[in-house]
């Protein structure tokens, strides 16, 4: 999380206080002049004009050597950087009163901080304001930090290897709950975005694309690849990771000005108070962050159970334009599911480019459905695809509104093909906040395309019984093949109406196709 400031660096290299009296001519070259008038009096030749001395001694005031060769690294590194933002609302809002919570002594907390700082590189040592931002947090924000431990079990080891590749501490992975509390898509009010919070400038700089469709600044290996390279060089300007820290969330300038302030000291804790704001209470909660997850157990904290852990998941490189929706229904992956694995694709459209690669990311179980049916898969999404009209202007015909009920399999990617409209309008139309839908859900549609009730060929291994219709399982044939042969019937569809949880099927078993 870091707040944008426009930074002013002055080198005393640079600067030249004093100033000559000379003309530009117009060809360029300078001339000196010379005063003629005092007063509105002409200067007698050889006239003195008496010298006043500056008692401020304004000319002889002297930088930090220190401080200023670390602003010439910086500039030298680059002069420019915009990730200075935040959007974790709590650091800035951060008091240091003491918080009455006995369970946790003043002495534990002491010996405690000092076992977490003999095995971390960060000065954790104890004071009265890192104290109360811990037990605050104990306090206050139990639910959402077993929330956040569960999510960690998907991000952290992404986020370690990363770290672990450029010598960062890996403790800097908490830093990423301090940042964005482990929303790939969070956005503060500025414009920075991600898990890490680049800027669009800083994330272009550091290699992560940013276009209509993708935003790489979500991707949460990418970002935490480009994290790790900025880190890496504010630790080789300030020689310390608190600095960094500090670095990272208001800019190296405003820690340069800090340690003029402070009389050249270099230890955040000496320095925090000429910080900006915000920053003094970046490192107090990315401690407090630390020292919680560390000692989660010693305080009773039972995380939730996070969606996936990495390890069930595996990526595949996708050599068609193809859209989230469609891999969920060739798959019978939840939509949800994909949306999670999958940030950083604006318009859940993974698009295709000759000079650039995009990865899907699924769970295992459909990393073989995926592969082994390729060519299948992309056939339809190119069928999808060419069915599409083209774009429209925005236009609403309240004529031909509908109301949809909401059957199981169902998920708005799905209905909004079946009408030709997009996700984004289902959800305007219907005030809803996320993709997720209930069986029975009246929904609101104004169809750009005409409704078919096409019926489908019967197969020859269909059957109805006591009013349901039912296929019988043939050699080769998939959840996905299965649904194809039947309108309007999901990969979900069939999960849900046969009781399935895998994708395996049997040669000979009898599955119902039929509401």
């Amino acid at each position: 999380m870091h707040y944008k400031f426009k930074l002013v660096l002055i080198s005393v290299g640079f600067l030249t206080l004093g100033f000559s009296q000379t003309k530009k001519n117009t060809d360029g070259s300078n001339s000196k002049v010379s005063d003629t008038l005092i007063d509105g009096k002409s200067l007698k030749n050889g006239k003195v004009i008496p010298v006043e001395l500056d008692t401020l001694n304004i000319k002889n005031l002297k930088d930090f050597p220190e401080a200023a060769e670390l602003d010439q690294k910086w500039l030298e590194e680059l002069y420019s950087n915009s990730l200075y933002d935040t959007i974790y609302k709590s650091v800035t809002e951060l008091t240091y009163e003491p918080v009455d919570y006995p369970e946790l002594s003043t002495d534990t907390l002491k010996a405690r901080l000092k076992r977490l700082n003999a095995r971390t590189p960060f000065n954790v040592e104890y004071n009265p304001s890192l104290e109360s931002v811990i037990k605050r947090y104990l306090k206050h924000r139990r639910t959402s930090l077993e929330r956040l431990m569960g999510l960690s079990h998907f991000y952290f080891p992404m986020f370690e290897a990363e770290f672990d590749n450029y010598n960062i501490p890996l403790e800097m992975k908490y830093l990423s709950i301090v940042e964005s509390a482990l929303k790939p898509k969070a956005k503060s009010r500025v414009g920075a975005t991600g898990l890490w919070q680049f800027m669009f400038t800083t994330g272009k700089e550091y290699g992560l694309d940013v276009s209509s469709y993708v935003d790489e600044r979500s991707d949460p290996i990418k970002s935490t690849k480009a994290a790790a390279e900025y880190l890496s060089t504010l630790y080789r300007i300030f020689g310390d990771w608190d600095l960094a820290l500090a670095a990272y969330n208001s800019g190296p300038g405003n820690v340069n000005k800090a340690i003029r302030r402070s009389g050249g000291y270099k230890n955040y804790w000496n320095i925090r108070p000429n910080l900006p704001r915000e920053t003094a209470g970046y490192v107090p909660a990315f401690l407090a962050t630390m020292y919680i997850f560390e000692f989660a157990e010693e305080h009773g904290f039972k995380p939730e159970r996070p969606p996936f852990q990495l390890i069930q998941t595996d990526t595949v490189h996708v050599k068609q334009m193809i859209t989230l929706d469609q891999v969920a229904e060739t798959t019978g992956i939840n939509i949800e599911e994909l949306e999670f694995l999958n940030p950083s694709y604006k318009l859940e459209i993974i698009p295709k480019l000759e000079d650039k690669t995009y990865a899907l990311r699924l769970p295992r179980e459909a990393i073989g459905v995926f592969t082994t049916n390729e060519e299948q898969i992309y056939a339809f999404a190119k069928a999808e695809f060419d069915k599409r009209e083209k774009p429209l202007p925005e236009f609403v015909n309240v004529d031909t509104k509908i109301r949809y009920r909401v059957k199981s399999g169902d998920y708005l990617g799905r209905i909004a093909r079946r009408y030709g409209v997009r996700v984004s309008q289902i959800k305007r139309w219907n005030g809803l906040r996320s993709n997720n839908l209930q069986i029975g859900q009246r929904l609101t549609i104004y169809p750009r395309k005409p409704v078919t009730t096409s019926t489908p060929k019967a197969s020859n291994n269909t059957k109805t019984v006591k009013g349901k219709k039912t296929y019988t399982v043939q050699s080769g044939d998939s959840l996905w093949s299965i649904a194809q042969k039947f309108s309007g019937v999901s990969v979900q569809n069939l999960k849900d109406w046969n009781d399935i949880s895998g994708n395996k099927l049997k040669i000979g078993m009898t599955l119902i196709v039929s509401e």
